[in-house]
């Protein structure tokens, strides 16, 4: 169902329950009202429509609201209140819900199976969770995907990095190995009538081609936009720079150890350094023995920062982590036997330095500690919401 199709329906609906006939464009207020909004505007301003899929509203919860907005568009009052009871009737069998983008984002890239919901519009309930959260194919209806073109050519990076996430190569179908037959593709392709499991080859191939462009296109666009996320995707799947062309922002969306990973691939070792201090920082202990054994080597009082800050946290870097593994990196069990191989690496070593200036770095070892502490306060309590 597209978001004119619903429209209509919903017209055709209201007339034959309440005898009266609504506007095309009140129609589209009187949806947003039944899901909690005070306008289609602020709907659309960061929320897409769902189907049977994943929600954060119930029209059940609003009918009150459907009747009020109705005699705002100047519906008499007996109008209004069958249309507060019908629409949301409607809507609930329809399996009409919403999702705000960033949510839907959030989901789509892990990072929580259960968003809080946060409005966008003041007069909402912000109580409410995203409900019947699937995978990926289960929400991926034409509804959505309207609502998320519709916003995306509206300038919202946010939309168009969902929708290149909605269309990612899976982990069965690799970015550069579309699924179905190339071979059968390019027969079709030449003017040779496909049928049966050559035409599902052809027709899977081509299906798979048309996801890799789309999403492709939408991170691209997401990037241009300057969504730091598909940014650093660019950089992933494309080798893009783009994200290092602009001054680091260590902001909560983005993994700095996997930023530092991307720019040593692309041959940036400034960035990468900058990357792995912002790791280092939030309490990466991986991170911090990097710095110590390669692009803070010559500097020994940072090192002594980093290994401090290291056992404040639980780790000590200057301790040996050998152990005994099979040939292929496996850890070694003698009750099966066989020949073993030392795995692991040594601690790190440090270079002397006078008192004072260890002084120094365990007390910026000590701040940084301090804030780690608080940043992880502050995600708990958010999260506990």
């Amino acid at each position: 169902m597209t978001i004119k199709q619903l429209a209509f329906d919903a017209q055709q609906h209201l007339h034959a329950n309440t005898g009266a006939n609504f506007k095309r464009a009140h129609i589209y207020e009187l949806l947003a009202a039944a899901l909690g909004f005070s306008s289609y505007a602020s709907l659309t301003a960061g929320h897409v429509f769902t189907q049977n899929g994943l929600t954060s509203r119930h029209p059940a919860s609003f009918a009150e609201r459907v009747g009020r907005r109705c005699l705002d568009l100047d519906y008499p009052p007996e109008a209004a209140l069958r249309v507060s009871q019908a629409l949301p009737i409607y809507m609930t069998q329809k399996g009409i819900g919403v999702v705000r983008i960033s949510d839907l984002l959030a989901n789509l890239l892990g990072e929580t199976g259960d968003s809080s919901y946060g409005g966008g519009d003041s007069e909402g309930d912000d109580n409410e969770r995203l409900e019947s959260w699937l995978d990926v194919e289960s929400i991926t209806c034409p509804i959505l995907l309207e609502g998320l073109v519709a916003a995306g050519d509206r300038g919202d990076a946010r939309a168009h990095y969902a929708l290149a996430l909605l269309h990612a190569p899976t982990d069965d179908d690799p970015y550069d190995e579309p699924v179905g037959s190339e071979f059968w593709y390019t027969e079709e392709k030449n003017g040779r009538v496909l049928a049966g499991v050559e035409k599902e080859w052809a027709d899977a191939y081509a299906a798979s081609l048309s996801n890799a462009e789309k999403y492709e296109h939408h991170l691209r666009t997401a990037g241009a936009l300057g969504h730091e996320g598909a940014l650093l995707e660019m950089a992933e799947r494309f080798d893009d720079p783009s994200f290092f062309e602009r001054p680091p922002h260590p902001s909560a969306d983005i993994d700095p150890s996997l930023a530092a990973d991307l720019a040593e691939r692309l041959g940036r070792p400034d960035d990468a350094w900058q990357w792995l201090t912002i790791a280092a920082e939030r309490g990466d202990t991986e991170a911090m023995r990097k710095l110590i054994e390669g692009y803070d080597q010559s500097t020994p009082q940072r090192c002594w920062q980093w290994f401090y800050l290291a056992e404040m946290l639980g780790t000590d870097l200057a301790k040996d982590e050998y152990r005994a593994i099979n040939e292929d990196g496996s850890d070694y069990d003698d009750d099966i036997g066989g020949p073993a191989y030392v795995g692991g690496r040594g601690g790190v070593e440090l270079e002397l330095i006078d008192a004072a200036s260890k002084a120094a770095a365990k007390s910026a070892a000590s701040t940084f500690f301090d804030a780690i502490k608080v940043r992880g306060d502050a995600l708990r309590r958010s999260s506990s919401i």
